[in-house]
Order: C-alpha cells, then sequence, then structure tokens
C-alpha cells in the first residue's frame, strides 16, 4: 500500500525518519487518517520517531472526528535505540485509547505485529488481518525457552489462529487490497464519530416485505439445528451482511447489516454451535460487539434461541460468572435503540443476558411457538421428578410444555410486547427503527463505569 500524498491529501509524517508514515486521505468519500508501518524498512522497527507518527494520526484523527485505519508492519520496539523506542508505542498506545469509542479504530495487520505493537490490535475497534500476517506478544524463541515445546509464528499468532482461538481477527482477507476493501466496508456502516449518525444507505427492499421464509427455517423439533444466518439473511435488507468474528464463539453471531437503509448490528444465537448455549467466548464477543454499537450510535438487533448457558466446572472454575457478567453489563449500558425477537428457545440466565425486556430493550417479540421459561422441560422434571416414573416424567414434562413452554405466559405478564408471525418481523422490526431513530437518553454525570473486563 502507498501513502504517497495525492491531490487533497495532508501528510502527517513530513520528513520524520522511521517505518511509519501517515496521511490525512479518503475511503468512498470520508475524510480517514490512513497511517502505515513499512515493513521493508528494518521490518518495521519502532523507533520513538515512528511511534511519533502512529501518535500524532491518532491524535488528528480524535481532533478531526475521522475514522483511523493503520496499517501494521513490525518487529516490535526498535531494540538498538531501546528504552525510548517502548516509552514511544506507549504513548502510541494513550494515543489509541483516547480514541476509543469515540472515533472508528481499524487496524490491518499484514505482516508481523510483535510485543508492543501486537497489543495495539486489542485497542482496535476491529483488526482485519492478512494471510501473509501473524501477532503474538511473546514470539516463538521466547516460547521455546521459557516452555520447551517448539513452535512456528503461523501456529503461535497467524491469522487462522486469531481467527478461531483468540478472537482478536475481525476479519481475515488474501492480501492488503482485499484487507482494504474490507475496512471499506466496515466503515460503511459506522460514522465518523459518536456524535454523528452511521450513514444511510440506498436499497429498493421494500420495508414492509413479508419474511415467511424466516419461519420456515426452524425446525419442527426444538432440539433441531438451523442456521440463525440464514434467519438474518431474509430479514435484513437484500439479504447482506458483514460477519465480525465468524469463527471465532461460533455460538454467537455478531454482524453488521441495514434495514430500510439504516445500519443495525445483530446479535444472534447460533444453534449449529454448543445448540446456541452461552459459553465465556461467545460473552466476550456479543459483549465487545454492543459495547462498539453502542458507542458508535448503531441500533441493535437481537435474535435469541439459546436453552442457557453452557454447563461445565471447566467453564466455572475460568470465571463465567465475571465473563457472563461482561454481556448482562453491555446491555444494561447501552442507550442505542434495541429490538429482541425471540425466534425460539429462551431459558433461564441466558433469557437475562440476551437483552431481555427488564434488561431495558425497547422492544421485545416473539414468534408463536417460542418458549420463555426458567428451563426446558426435560430439565425441570431431571429436577422436580427425580424419584417419578417415565411415565409420570413424560406427563409432566407434556403438562409443563402445554402450560409454561409459550410467550403468551410471558406477553401476559409483560415480558414481551408482542407475538407476531415471522412474516411480519421485517416490517415489525423497521417500524420500530422509526418510532425510535429520535430515541435520547441522559445519565448523571460519572467518571466512568467500571466494567467488568
Amino acid at each position: 500500500m502507498s501513502l504517497a500524498a495525492a491531490p487533497g491529501q495532508v501528510r502527517l509524517s513530513a520528513k520524520i525518519p522511521g517505518a511509519a508514515r501517515a496521511v490525512v486521505s479518503q475511503i468512498d468519500g470520508r475524510p480517514v487518517v490512513v497511517a502505515d508501518v513499512d515493513g521493508t524498512e528494518r521490518r518495521g522497527a519502532l523507533s520513538s520517531d515512528a511511534s511519533a507518527v502512529l501518535t500524532v494520526a491518532a491524535e488528528t484523527a480524535l481532533a478531526g472526528l475521522i475514522p483511523l485505519v493503520a496499517v501494521i508492519r513490525s518487529s516490535g520496539a526498535d531494540i538498538v535505540e531501546g528504552f525510548s523506542a517502548l516509552h514511544g508505542w506507549g504513548r502510541t498506545a494513550r494515543a489509541l485509547a483516547n480514541c476509543s469509542g469515540i472515533v472508528p479504530v481499524v487496524l490491518v495487520v499484514d505482516g508481523p505485529a510483535v510485543s508492543g505493537p501486537a497489543l495495539l490490535l486489542g485497542l482496535a475497534d476491529a483488526v482485519v488481518m492478512t494471510e501473509q500476517s501473524y501477532a503474538f506478544v511473546s514470539g516463538p524463541t521466547m516460547v521455546a525457552q521459557f516452555t520447551g515445546v517448539p513452535v512456528d509464528n503461523d501456529e503461535l499468532g497467524g491469522p487462522a489462529m486469531h481467527a478461531r482461538h483468540s478472537g482478536a481477527a475481525s476479519l481475515v482477507c488474501p492480501d492488503l487490497d482485499a484487507a482494504m476493501s474490507a475496512v471499506a466496508q466496515l466503515l460503511s456502516y459506522l460514522p465518523s464519530n459518536n456524535d454523528q449518525e452511521p450513514p444511510r444507505w440506498p436499497t429498493d427492499d421494500p420495508p414492509d416485505r413479508a419474511t415467511p421464509e424466516a419461519g420456515t427455517l426452524i425446525p419442527p423439533s426444538s432440539t433441531g439445528s438451523y442456521d440463525v444466518r440464514q434467519v438474518v439473511a431474509a430479514l435484513c435488507d437484500d439479504g447482506e451482511y458483514l460477519e465480525l468474528r465468524p469463527r471465532w464463539a461460533a455460538n454467537v453471531v455478531t454482524a453488521l447489516t441495514t434495514f430500510h437503509g439504516r445500519p443495525v448490528g445483530v446479535v444472534a444465537d447460533q444453534p449449529l454451535a454448543l445448540a446456541g448455549t452461552l459459553d465465556i467466548p461467545a460473552s466476550q464477543k456479543a459483549a465487545r460487539f454492543v459495547a462498539t454499537c453502542d458507542a458508535f450510535n448503531l441500533p441493535i438487533l437481537t435474535l435469541v434461541d439459546t436453552p442457557g448457558f453452557y454447563p461445565g466446572k471447566d467453564l466455572e472454575w475460568r470465571g463465567m460468572i465475571r465473563h457472563g457478567a461482561q454481556l448482562v453489563f453491555a446491555y444494561g449500558r447501552a442507550t442505542v435503540p434495541r429490538i429482541c425477537v425471540v425466534l425460539r428457545k429462551s431459558y433461564g440466565g441466558a433469557y437475562i443476558v440476551m437483552d431481555s425486556k427488564r434488561m431495558g430493550n425497547d422492544l421485545c417479540l416473539a414468534w408463536p411457538w417460542a418458549e420463555l421459561a426458567v428451563m426446558g422441560a426435560g430439565q425441570a422434571a431431571a429436577i422436580l421428578q427425580r424419584r417419578a416414573t417415565p411415565e409420570q416424567k413424560a406427563a409432566f414434562e407434556a403438562d409443563y410444555a402445554a402450560r409454561l413452554l409459550n410467550p403468551y405466559v410471558a406477553a401476559e405478564r409483560g415480558y414481551i410486547d408482542a407475538v407476531i408471525e415471522p412474516s411480519e418481523t421485517r416490517r415489525a422490526i423497521t417500524n420500530a427503527l422509526d418510532v425510535l431513530q429520535d430515541k435520547r437518553e441522559r445519565f448523571a454525570r460519572r467518571g466512568h463505569d467500571n466494567s467488568p473486563l
């Protein structure tokens, strides 16, 4: 990628020596600060001067209230320069933190991102990795010295690993051109800053289009699997959406799409993976996405089909309470328009954390066969009918399902606003977004919240 100043561009780095360059440019006609770390110059080692360029780029984006896009190819802080280089990327980290929640920050990794530069990835709103990239805090040599386990760059921090296991990569692309196209697509859903509304998209898809196909995707059995992404495609404009972190925590889907041209963030339980249960990675993934949507004024649509939290000693020992609270916290503090649609199952604590009515959503809908309860009939029978015969348990389950596993009990108590047919879902969502477009909330001043990290 070349950052030679084009007409209308402003170069930020002037003649400062080092691996970094930055310009104020445009992406799809919108002003954007674009920074680049050249990996061919001493493998992109970040001197204090090079880090200063990245710091100025972030500060310029914040001052101008425009997005920041940075291409990273760096072997880490400049060892030759020493401590000053460490101080330099530390200032860059602070500048990126100052941008958080105010302007979109997207980092593209097109080579190594080692040590300090790797940590910068965690400060971005989105990270796009190319297939030749890798990122880690401690490299293969350090891993081998401390653990005795040999490992290569790709296994330790390649794009496939970060897409599947760490969740650091929002998207993976074949090369830099594809990565920059992905960045442009991502930014097309976001405003330039948190004081603006997301840009509207042109579309010919009628806002009141009937969507009966969305309901036909749900299997007749409550335990049958289906791909919730097909439901998203049936409901949104022209069936188009951008899924972020598709391979990490696949039991929840996070995607950007539009309804009647209005960008919307979608969080959906995925029955194809772990039956749609929530575990630690799913809670983290959804919480981060909800917080990002809330920061940049994107309404949130939550599609619910989950039997609860995934049970297990390992999850509890690793902090399911803390990480599950991240999702509760993200929804609880979100002030953007929030719409929830219960597609099928919504049980127990997972019912609460998936933006239930009492969590403060603006509209809560359910399809006629939705099941809202503390737990499923089989689970209830296992607890309440432990000493019963199989026939008695079967009778209990049938009665439990008939009386409680339906959306009408919840609707009578005000926990569901309406029970609708799947064919009416798109119209209900677009109508609600029109009504909620001027939603604003005011809160008492405080220094900052105390998020359960």
